[in-house]
């Protein structure tokens, strides 16, 4: 997952010390631990995930890539060995009922894998969300460095008949607007775009490969960089955001894995960052709770290179308002994001990396 998200956990994330202190960390037999049951499965490499107002569970699927290639006659490729890449369009957002029936919203999107060297991993739509009753999604596996020739990582909104329109192009906003400091023996022409947030009608995504936090404006494509988390923090690799007054952020931490080496950072609306919270691993998802509360998905937490013996080991953490941390869900496998749904259970992406099939939502009943 180097530059298709997953794989960014095999970057060389540099992470900048902080003097932030964090309460300790429960896991003992008195720590609560939360009921966990599967709420759908089948799913290829599911993603970010939102319930809509409909009350349906909405879920991007990264897909499974493709044969499709392209070469330096026609862009710039992605170094090995996480590139070359090759991709088709095998990428689609679901609809899961609250039957637990899945129903394709919209299919045929760009989905792209990495070279066979780095385990061929797939990355597409990454996240959606709802402003209103429109649905919108964020790509991480167009473009011309991604094997598929004529595309681009862009903002999508999508429409009732199942089709999608361009809203923003993030692949050329890229290419014009470098960040301060990329990392140029691990860098993405194209983006890998992971998350988004919603806030007062904008839309605020994260990219952790370049590593920025930009504000899209729906209803024009208006693109705007609201921070530049290289130029302050290095390459720590934002992926995941939500919002409570100000913006949190979380990140994935370096390779190999040194367990407690990530953390949540705020970011305030101009764009000045700090760490919030340390003492975390791996982090992809993160759900601000109803009472001050912030719930953690770490993806992988034995510390070493990701690989089988990280099967098992994600987790979720609870922040209380006082710092304390408490893991209530063990168990989990490459997890990659993380919603909470309107029963207040956390609903989970599990084998979010993983072959097409394995994938599955995984509902966590919080105690």
């Amino acid at each position: 997952m180097k530059h298709a998200v997953f794989a960014v956990f095999l970057s060389t994330a540099l992470l900048v010390a902080t003097t932030h202190a964090v309460g300790a960390r429960g896991s003992g037999p008195d720590a609560p631990q939360s009921a966990v049951s599967t709420y759908a499965s089948l799913l290829n490499n599911p993603r970010g995930l939102t319930f809509g107002p409909d009350g349906n569970l909405y879920v991007a699927e990264g897909g499974s890539g493709g044969s499709a290639t392209t070469t330096t006659d026609d862009c710039e490729q992605v170094n090995f060995p996480v590139g070359p890449y090759s991709g088709g369009f095998t990428s689609r957002i679901s609809k899961i009922d609250s039957n637990q029936v899945r129903t394709t919203v919209a299919d045929g999107l760009p989905s792209s894998q990495t070279g066979p060297a780095l385990g061929n991993l797939v990355s597409g739509v990454a996240d959606v969300k709802f402003i209103g009753d429109t649905l919108y999604a964020i790509e991480a596996g167009a473009g011309c460095s991604h094997g598929l020739l004529n595309t681009d990582n862009e903002l999508l909104r999508v429409n009732t008949d199942g089709t999608t329109t361009p809203i923003a192009n993030l692949s050329a906003y890229q290419k014009l607007h470098p960040v301060a400091q990329p990392n140029e023996g691990d860098f993405e022409p194209d983006g890998t775009w992971y998350s988004m947030a919603v806030v007062r009608g904008m839309i605020f995504a994260v990219e952790p490969n370049h590593g920025e936090i930009v504000q899209i404006d729906p209803s024009t494509g208006a693109i705007t960089r609201v921070a530049d988390v290289s130029a302050s923090q290095g390459h720590i690799v934002p992926t995941t955001i939500g919002y409570a007054g100000n913006f949190l952020f979380g990140n994935l931490g370096i390779f190999p894995i040194t367990p407690g080496s990530s953390g949540l950072y705020k970011m305030t609306p101009s764009g000045q960052i700090t760490q919030k919270y340390g003492g975390l691993t791996t982090v992809l998802g993160l759900v601000v709770g109803a009472r001050g509360q912030f719930y953690v998905l770490e993806s992988m937490t034995d510390p070493g290179f990701p690989g089988p013996n990280e099967i098992g080991t994600g987790q979720i953490v609870r922040i209380d308002p006082s710092g304390a941390q408490t893991v209530i869900a063990t168990g989990f496998s490459f997890p990659t994001a993380m919603t909470m749904g309107p029963d207040g259970a956390l609903y989970v992406s599990n084998w979010g990396f993983a072959p097409a099939g394995l994938g599955e939502i995984l509902r966590v009943a919080i105690q």
